[in-house]
């Protein structure tokens, strides 16, 4: 069985050549760019892990994984340009770079590739896969638009915080991980048993991810620490800093988000810190942990084989950046 850094490597080999024509190089560029700015490359990765889990890697696996790929940069272009964000991987988002319009043509046409090399897989597998493709791309809109839907809203709970980024985020983990099984041969069951893995661990990640926005290290994160803090999201770890809060404390919240004042990040953070927020994420992270580990023992394949799917989660959750 392969680490997950033996398949990224596989993966960045594959990848790593030109997807687009050389005309109009005003269009193509940009989307070459958003590529080249590399990225975790977890979701294609998944792709591969999910179909060695059940047998030799094969080559529709590359298919799938590279269109996950196109798919998932195509989300990070116009996230990027909804958020107004001016950062991506520690570099100019495209919408910066080149203008929102270039940049979401950029993106659309990113989609459009995307299938074009699913459609490169075997037609029987294609005809499983297709489904799942589609479901989970409605699925990332579906999410995107709650995010927007909750920037109107005065108060999300955390219920519907979840379902948020469990759309979002989670389904395409989930989603690459079924897509590698099916390649992989994995039963009906076994792939349920994958999906609900990714689901979970892909929660787990968002939950990390919105942690480290708050408390990361800007050398390290590649994104404007605070973003979500400045554009007001309402994270988990604001919704979870509402309801826990005194009077006062939840006052200066409120006040904090309606006055925007220059040093606003540093004075929601020392809230967030003494209401507790930073350990309590780490609590919810390691529930959506657990659960994730409970559906990949439940897999039936011998555990060797469910190693290095067991080591990504850990790195996924304990990582820095």
């Amino acid at each position: 069985m392969k680490s997950f850094e033996q398949l990224l490597k596989e993966f960045d080999t594959h990848f790593s050549g030109r997807h687009f024509p050389e005309s109009p190089n005003t269009l193509y560029e940009p989307a070459q760019y958003i590529l080249k700015l590399g990225g975790k490359r977890v979701r294609p990765v998944c792709v591969l892990m999910g179909n060695e889990l059940f047998s030799d890697i094969s080559v529709d696996s590359f298919h799938a994984a590279t269109a996950v790929e196109l798919f998932h940069n195509f989300t990070l272009i116009h996230d990027d340009i909804m958020d107004k964000a001016p950062l991506r991987r520690g570099m100019e988002t495209v919408h910066s770079k080149y203008g929102e319009p270039t940049a979401l043509l950029a993106g659309d046409v990113m989609f459009v590739k995307a299938y074009e090399y699913l459609s490169k897989i075997q037609p029987d597998t294609f005809q499983k896969i297709l489904p799942i493709f589609n479901q989970t791309a409605t699925e990332v809109c579906e999410g995107q638009q709650l995010d927007m839907d909750f920037e109107q809203k005065e108060t999300v709970s955390l219920q519907e915080y979840l379902q948020m980024i469990t759309l979002k985020t989670s389904v395409l983990l989930a989603g690459s991980l079924q897509i590698g099984s099916i390649i992989g041969g994995a039963s009906i069951g076994n792939q349920k048993h994958i999906y609900e893995f990714g689901r979970n661990l892909g929660i787990a990640f968002q939950i990390q991810d919105d942690y480290l926005d708050a408390f990361g290290d800007p050398l390290k994160f590649g994104k404007q620490v605070g973003g979500d803090i400045i554009a007001n999201k309402k994270t988990f770890l604001l919704i979870h800093a509402l309801e826990v809060a005194s009077a006062s404390q939840k006052k200066q919240l409120q006040d904090l988000i309606q006055a925007n004042p220059a040093n606003k990040v540093e004075q929601v953070l020392a809230v967030y810190k003494s209401v507790g927020v930073d350990a309590w994420a780490n609590e919810l992270k390691n529930e959506y942990i657990d659960k994730a580990m409970h559906h990949l023992e439940e897999i039936a394949v011998l555990n060797k084989r469910k190693e290095p799917l067991k080591l990504l989660a850990h790195f996924l959750v304990q990582r820095d950046y």
